[in-house]
């Protein structure tokens, strides 16, 4: 009888680069930001190659495919090779991100640092919302 290669989903998700570190990838799946076949996991659960991962980071969310396994974190191009992402979750998440672009058109940055008149209107103001 053999058995099909696993890994555990933390060490996989920090060795496809979803995370930076292997903590913070198991404080994400313990917090539920990652599902594996639509159910909740725990860090130590077996990932196999054709398991369907949801990932929600951040704001962006990945439906993806485990294509292959590793347990060591190489190269951007080798992490990628690790999964494959669906056609429609990369639209979804390219529509949020223009969603998020938009929003942000209106607000613009000012262009250096404000001058003393600006900086005590600021602190004025600072002082009305204490009150």
């Amino acid at each position: 009888m053999t058995e099909t290669p696993a890994i555990r989903l933390d060490i996989w998700l920090w060795a496809a680069r979803f995370y930076k570190t292997r903590a913070l990838a198991k404080h994400a799946v313990e917090t539920g930001k990652v599902d594996v076949g639509g159910q909740r996991a725990k860090p130590a659960r077996a990932v196999r190659v054709g398991d369907a991962l949801r990932v929600t980071r951040a704001e962006e969310t990945f439906e993806i495919e485990v294509v292959a396994l590793s347990g060591t974190r190489g190269p951007a191009p080798v992490a990628q090779a690790l999964y494959a992402e669906s056609a429609a979750s990369k639209q979804r998440r390219e529509e949020q991100r223009a969603q998020r672009r938009a929003e942000a058109g209106g607000y613009r940055p000012p262009s250096s640092k404000p001058d003393k008149r600006a900086r005590r209107l600021i602190q004025a103001l600072g002082d009305i919302d204490a009150m």
